[in-house]
């Protein structure tokens, strides 16, 4: 009969159990793909002593019930090992359907995995306490709240991923954001009638803005997004309808323009031009600029050309913005908001749901894939336009 092995304290060791000539201990087992794998520590029992100068870590023999206890719940001893930037990369590579600004907003999550060491840690080591003490801290460290629910949004389905595979037990995604931190994003505001009456007045008038005056009616007239109206091409204008063909944007991602459908399927759309809007499109025509031979994923054509030939992005109009509402402020004494594209999509909205626009309707024309999101808006309804209405009802 073959003599047993036993550690440096005499102690017989079991079937897998070793120990190193350093006195570490290690633990030899088979994973689910059929390769060896090892464990190790310091301690063989939990009434062992870490030696002096080394990590404090369970002893070995709790390691091995672990794996033990994985082996019989079917979890994978190897993947739950990856960590965090390894799951999402794993994730992603199976999101080949989503869109490419999507991609490229996931990969930029990607990459700070890559740097941060949270993006560091095995997967079977993160509890929902950990994720919530890392929320907390890219929020201190001066992350939007915005940004930090976009980071647990994106992770929250790779972590299912894993555990639909059996690396993981629970989600430790799964939980609201609201229980950790509130929200303290601003609520967009759109321009008052006079903010906006301010606003058109002085870009009129202005010798630097006033070449701006048709888009900017465009924009607050139509409530396109800032991706789609710079996606309009001369085909998308229809002035013997006047209507305005809505069934893709464009965006740029780093140095290449990407033409894509709109951010819904409820985004392809037919817009009425009003008679200021069908003015302004005309202008804008007869005054654009001369654009390079330039075709992006089979549109060209583009109306709005930036002086290097090719075609403005939301970026351009953001900039555009930002130095008018500055210049604006400069003049007067009673100053304008922030105004971004978007706030000139609201304003659009706003006052049609103020004008008591058929919901549907407006969601039509809004291009809003779900019904709440037009709804949302009614609750900047002005006190006048609450008055009237209860005064229609109770009259």
């Amino acid at each position: 009969m073959s003599e047993k092995r036993r550690d440096s304290k005499n102690r017989i060791l079991r079937t897998g159990e070793s120990q190193r000539k350093d006195g570490r201990y290690a633990y030899k087992y088979i994973d689910a793909f059929g390769k060896p794998q090892f464990v190790y520590a310091w301690k063989l029992v939990p009434t062992d002593r870490t030696p002096a100068g080394k990590r404090e870590d369970i002893s070995l023999r709790e390691k091995v019930e672990e794996i033990l206890q994985d082996k019989n719940d079917g979890i994978d001893t190897a993947g739950k090992k990856m960590t965090v930037y390894e799951l999402f990369k794993k994730y992603l590579k199976q999101q080949r359907n989503a869109r490419a600004s999507t991609q490229n907003t996931y990969h930029y999550l990607l990459e700070f995995l890559k740097k941060d060491k949270f993006g560091a840690r095995s997967i079977d080591t993160v509890k929902i306490s950990d994720v919530k003490t890392w929320l907390l801290e890219l929020k201190e460290n001066g992350l939007a709240y915005g940004t930090v629910l976009f980071y647990k949004r994106a992770l929250k389905p790779a972590f299912k991923m894993a555990l639909h595979d059996d690396c993981i037990r629970k989600n430790p995604f799964d939980f609201s954001l609201s229980s950790v931190m509130k929200n303290d994003t601003q609520s967009r505001q759109a321009l008052t009638q006079e903010q906006e009456e301010k606003l058109l007045a002085f870009v009129q008038s202005d010798v630097c803005y006033q070449k701006h005056y048709d888009e900017i009616i465009v924009l607050l007239r139509t409530g396109l997004r800032i991706s789609e109206f710079c996606g309009l091409t001369v085909n998308d204008l229809d002035f013997t309808n006047r209507v305005i063909n809505i069934d893709h944007q464009l965006i740029k991602l780093k140095r290449n323009y990407i033409v894509q459908p709109p951010k819904s399927e409820n985004g392809i759309r037919q817009i009425p031009m009003s008679d200021e809007v069908y003015q302004s499109l005309k202008n804008i025509l007869k005054h654009r600029r001369k654009q390079k031979e330039l075709e992006i994923d089979g549109y060209k054509d583009f109306l709005f050309i930036n002086r290097n030939g090719n075609p403005n992005v939301a970026m351009n109009y953001e900039a555009v913005f930002r130095s008018l509402v500055n210049k604006y402020n400069s003049k007067h004494e009673e100053q304008l908001p922030r105004i971004t594209p978007h706030v000139m999509r609201h304003t659009f909205c706003t006052r049609l749901a103020n004008a008591g626009m058929n919901p549907k309707a407006l969601q039509y024309v809004m291009g809003h894939s779900n019904i709440t999101i037009t709804l949302n808006l009614y609750a900047h309804a002005s006190l006048e336009t609450v008055k009237a209405e209860l005064q229609r009802f109770v009259a």
